[in-house]
């Protein structure tokens, strides 16, 4: 166990698999503009156990929010558009505003980790202020600075993990004054963060990508319009592309093509619907339309690709858990 984990259980923080898991939301949407913390407070710290999110994935997704994972137990990966990353107990990785990303367990039997998410903003004040000025620009326009890696071997990142460790910890406990320490550790943190980034960097471009840019779009073309009879053209479209220029768009940052993509969040969806509650629930052939497939036995066959059974099967074996109660995780089929 870490020195960041270590410093988490000396505060006496839960850290309880059950109980922390019901504290946060599944990531079930691509964009994410749910409130994390309040207008006041923008901060959310949370326990997860990978395992127990749909098939030990978070799907693509991103947030106008910082997000920093410190791992617990287990290995996990990170993929953004370009890279991925593969971070263990000691480490952590910290995911600047607006990067596309997933998450999956690289750890058969055990993968954990703390997170916390917070808007920069809240630490600098007023926008146009010196202090955004100074200290938030070149972490928002540094190009290079999609994902950072953390290891506690290094000593300057075993600082900053020291300070996100106590963040985490004041903020789950949240005892009289937490929202002050959480603060004052998250100005700690990114204090060490911009001294070791170069100095004077002057980047007018962001750090997000003409092809992620693209994709973020099509991406959520798709999540409106998937259950209708949608084209390549249509999506090709939608980003003001070629169609040879959306599959290579979709095939640089996500390895797939726009019909994959389409295809596999039409079933992500139709496993939503399987899991709902209902006293008359859809026929198959019925939620396979629903979902924007006219063929009921195209459906079953891309079903049962993706999660290895039929989705008959999946209603009546997968959908409720051991006690009885539908499993609200379906975070990741992308």
């Amino acid at each position: 166990m870490s020195p960041a984990d270590n410093k988490i259980l000396e505060s006496g923080l839960p850290i309880t698999p059950g109980q922390a898991q019901n504290e946060i939301e599944t990531y079930d949407n691509l964009y994410e503009k749910k409130n994390f913390g309040t207008l006041d407070y923008p901060v959310s710290a949370y326990f997860l156990d990978l395992h127990k999110s749909y098939m030990s994935w978070i799907r693509w997704h991103w947030h106008e929010e910082m997000e920093i994972l410190l791992i617990q137990d287990g290995t996990a990966e990170i993929f953004t558009d370009d890279a991925s990353y593969v971070i263990r107990p000691g480490q952590g990785i910290i995911i600047n505003q607006n990067v596309m990303h997933c998450i999956h367990s690289l750890d058969q039997n055990n993968c954990t980790f703390y997170t916390i998410v917070f808007h920069p903003e809240y630490l600098f004040g007023q926008k146009t202020s010196y202090l955004q000025t100074q200290y938030l620009l070149p972490v928002q326009n540094y190009q290079l600075f999609k994902i950072f890696l953390l290891d506690e071997k290094d000593p300057w990142h075993k600082r900053m993990l020291s300070s996100l460790s106590n963040a985490i910890s004041v903020d789950m406990t949240q005892t009289y004054g937490y929202e002050l320490a959480t603060k004052g550790y998250l100005c700690l943190f990114w204090a060490d963060l911009i001294s070791h980034l170069p100095q004077h960097q002057k980047q007018v471009s962001s750090h997000v990508s003409l092809d992620e840019q693209r994709v973020k779009q099509a991406m959520l073309y798709i999540r409106t319009h998937y259950a209708e009879q949608v084209s390549l053209e249509d999506i090709a479209d939608s980003i003001h592309v070629s169609k040879s220029e959306c599959c290579r768009c979709f095939t640089r940052t996500l390895q797939m093509t726009p019909f994959e993509y389409l295809m596999k969040y039409r079933i992500f969806e139709a496993t939503k619907k399987l899991m709902m509650p209902s006293t008359e629930p859809l026929s198959i052939a019925d939620l396979a339309l629903s979902v924007g497939f006219n063929s009921t036995s195209y459906f079953n066959k891309l079903f049962k690709k993706f999660l290895g059974c039929t989705p008959t099967y999946y209603r009546t074996h997968k959908v409720l858990s051991k006690d009885g109660d539908f499993v609200d995780c379906f975070d990741n089929l992308l």
